[in-house]
């Protein structure tokens, strides 16, 4: 074709990008040559587990986020390849909530499968993205970690698609300068097992706030306590566990919350969210958004709207995930083989503004869920990625959301069908509480 394409970031939605066009080469159309960038040592983005926190060896801020006895939140029925299944991966149908290495692996066994991990330049992060006016194409500097050098390239399309769950929001709250413990963010957690015997504290309501502090509970912490800014999680949490107002502020390992209840503590675990954090971008180019399903400035979720050469993925709050990043892959790759026409400017931005009153007007508590569900189905009708049963992954992730009501300590022991095979997943052989070992061979029993 003549052009030149870069991937930025080698997780799940760069990998769906390199497989989308794979799949289009596979039937006999030309794509052009495509350069992908990853600043990690391997593929798999978050699901590419480090030890790490803070800087790696080469003074890169770490991108992972994930920890050990990390399990799926969401049943994997909500998040399967409609062109890879996990009962094709692994060969037999598994449980639906599995942890990180399994979720790691099916990842890989598919681009695998596809042979893309040569167009993949590993330890090269980008350090600038601008556009030509004039030449009509994109400059990117990259920098290569191993060599120490630097790379000045020329692109007809740049795909942004290093994802936005690895710089962290940090709050600061009076007294934290003399607090006698540790804080961290949730995006430096790495074991509960740090926290065995301590009272910790949880900031913020997010699914990291859920996770990180039932992990602690599991592994032995003496007591949960989570402070929220608008209203509490809602569960119904163990004995050892309670929710309170917003923190107020710290004296040594006193925390005073809102309402004027205080609590000796031990450690402080901020799950205070993450930013659309893209620096490397000119600032025509940046992607400033709130964390929302309805993204500013991003046609039909994926195009940006003031130069529509330039494409971001996976850049929504997230129900969906992998299938949602396949559908805007392909998406993606049908627009620069020229088999999607995108309107003008104004079109783009009205399409924008109309999935974000949608967006605003949802009443339901399970309307988001629908919401991405019918955004999925609306993608994936325009292009050739394999059909798939939506309503049944909404279905999945609906009936999670009463199972985390019923008991939020063993939802993960539920069983969904798959909207690939049709086929109910069997329970684990392990009930969730009772199962410390996350790794692939303990859950698969090898």
């Amino acid at each position: 074709m003549g052009k030149r394409i870069a991937i930025i970031g080698a997780g799940p939605s760069g990998l769906a990008q390199l497989r989308a066009f794979q799949s289009a080469k596979n039937k006999g159309t030309e794509i052009p040559e495509i350069v992908c960038f990853e600043k990690q040592n391997d593929w798999g983005g978050l699901w590419n587990y480090s030890w790490r926190t803070g800087t790696d060896e080469y003074g890169e801020p770490i991108h992972n986020s994930m920890y050990r006895y990390l399990w799926s939140n969401g049943p994997k029925e909500g998040l399967e390849f409609a062109d890879y299944t996990f009962e094709e991966h692994f060969g037999t149908n598994i449980a639906s909530y599995p942890p990180r290495a399994v979720l790691f692996d099916y990842i890989k066994g598919r681009v695998e499968k596809a042979g893309v991990r040569d167009l993949i330049r590993f330890r090269t992060p980008v350090r600038r993205v601008e556009y030509s006016e004039e030449g009509g194409n994109f400059r990117v500097v990259s920098e290569d970690l191993v060599k120490g050098t630097e790379t000045d390239e020329t692109f007809d399309h740049v795909i942004v698609a290093n994802g936005h769950f690895s710089t962290p929001n940090v709050p600061e709250f009076e007294g934290f300068e003399t607090f006698n413990g540790r804080i961290l963010h949730a995006h430096d957690f790495r074991d509960a097992r740090e926290f065995v015997d301590q009272d910790i504290l949880i900031i913020g309501t997010s699914y990291s706030a859920e996770d990180i502090g039932s992990q602690c509970w599991k592994y032995g912490c003496k007591s949960v306590t989570v402070s929220h800014r608008t209203a509490p999680i809602g569960f119904d949490w163990p004995d050892n566990w309670e929710e309170v107002p917003l923190l107020s502020k710290v004296e040594k390992k006193t925390a005073t919350f809102k309402d004027g209840s205080s609590k000796k503590i031990d450690s402080i675990i901020l799950c205070t969210g993450y930013l659309h954090h893209f620096p490397f971008m000119e600032e025509g180019l940046r992607l400033k958004t709130a964390n929302r399903l309805a993204t500013a400035d991003l046609y039909k979720g994926v195009v940006w709207a003031h130069n529509p050469k330039l494409f971001y993925l996976g850049m929504q709050d997230q129900w969906y995930t992998f299938n949602m990043f396949d559908a805007q892959a392909w998406y993606v790759r049908d627009i620069i083989l020229g088999r999607i026409e995108v309107p003008g400017r104004d079109q783009m931005l009205a399409d924008v503004d109309a999935r974000v009153a949608e967006e605003d007007a949802i009443d339901d508590p399970y309307g988001p869920i629908v919401y991405q569900g019918n955004y999925v189905r609306e993608l994936i009708a325009e292009t050739d990625y394999p059909s798939f049963d939506v309503d049944a992954s909404d279905q999945a992730f609906i009936k999670w959301k009463k199972h985390k009501k019923q008991d939020i300590m063993a939802f993960r022991d539920n069983g969904y069908v798959s909207p690939m095979t049709g086929v109910l997943a069997p329970p684990h052989h392990t009930k969730w509480v009772e199962a410390m070992d996350d790794s692939l061979e303990s859950y698969l029993q090898i």
